[in-house]
């Protein structure tokens, strides 16, 4: 694959056209400035140490210089980079709640872009930890598992949304058990979940499944999101209706804090409810930052590799050429007639 990192430098080149042009017309108006003067062969004769295609390989060279650098400024990029990374951190694995409950617009714009926003921010400040991200409504999913590449964590958090669990309901038992096996096996790291969620527990297990995840050292923290007062549940295939129950009652989604503070509370983590500001994120980055880190080796992808270095090289010689060509025969090199 091949692509310019900053493409809009190219435009540059709309201006190399009147750039030879002008000097086209430069060059006419010397010529005859110079037959004035006398004709061609007789100045030849007069100027013997003068050269013309000289300054004309000058001006090529020049040219060349100025077309190579536009190419290196737009940042050409091919192929794939790989390259190995050492951070220190901890093993992070992010349950999202992608109920339907989680499109109520309680919070701005509603709980699941909330909550996206919440983990892109969290995921760029922990950018050091192996990061996995696990999907759950009636069912939980791995979305993404255990990977120090956060900038592949930040694209899959993007397609995030409903669909990816047909089966309604909150099933924050059976996410926190795929949690758990989605770890390492590594004991010297210190691992942490952070279930994002309206609350509602359809299985009733939630807090039983984060006390064995505590037992095993895993430290499980809740992020609320929503209100307490709740708020309608848009119907995702009728545009702007809400959905309703069985006796045609508008369903009203309440975030149910005190499930999320059981869950913490057993999982020997800590509840906070998310809003429109940032205080809950920070609350966030300061407990995990308590965890002790540990050093571990990776390898990083990435999807474009940096090839401006090949035309700096190209450039210099370029411009080292045009330093050591001179406009008039140079003496040393008399008798050597490269431009004849």
């Amino acid at each position: 694959m091949f692509r310019f990192g900053n493409p809009e430098y190219l435009w540059l080149f709309i201006a190399m056209p009147l750039l030879l042009a002008v000097y086209i017309y430069l060059n006419i108006r010397k010529r005859k400035a110079v037959q004035k003067m006398g004709t061609l062969s007789t100045l030849k004769m007069m100027m013997p140490e003068l050269s013309l295609k000289r300054s004309y390989l000058k001006f090529w060279l020049i040219f060349a210089a100025l077309c190579t650098g536009i190419f290196m400024i737009a940042r050409p990029q091919f192929g794939t980079k790989v390259e190995t990374v050492e951070k220190e951190g901890i093993e992070l694995v992010i349950a999202m709640d992608v109920s339907n409950s989680m499109m109520a617009r309680d919070v701005s714009p509603d709980r699941l872009s909330r909550a996206k926003q919440i983990l892109s921010r969290l995921i760029d400040v922990r950018g050091n930890d192996k990061v996995a991200l696990i999907v759950f409504a009636g069912e939980a999913y791995v979305q993404m598992p255990l990977t120090s590449d956060t900038q592949s964590a930040k694209i899959f958090l993007n397609t995030i949304d409903p669909s990816l669990v047909p089966i309604q309901g909150t099933a924050i038992g059976e996410a926190i058990r795929l949690g758990m096996s989605s770890f390492s096996s590594d004991e010297d790291v210190s691992k942490a979940m952070v279930i994002i969620t309206d609350g509602e527990d359809h299985e009733g297990d939630a807090a039983q499944a984060a006390a064995e995840a505590a037992k095993a050292g895993v430290m499980v923290n809740v992020l609320g999101i929503g209100s307490p007062e709740g708020s309608p549940v848009p119907a995702l295939e009728y545009g702007n209706n809400f959905m309703t129950d069985n006796e045609g009652n508008v369903v009203v989604s309440r975030l149910n804090e005190q499930m999320g503070m059981e869950i913490a509370q057993s999982g020997k983590g800590f509840y906070v409810r998310a809003d429109n500001s940032n205080a809950a994120i920070r609350a966030l980055e300061t407990q995990l930052d308590e965890l002790e880190t540990s050093k571990s080796t990776s390898l990083s992808y990435s999807a474009y590799d940096e090839r401006f270095s090949v035309l700096a090289w190209i450039l210099l010689i370029i411009l080292l050429i045009e330093i050591l060509v001179y406009d008039k025969k140079n003496r040393l090199f008399r008798n050597v007639r490269l431009f004849k």
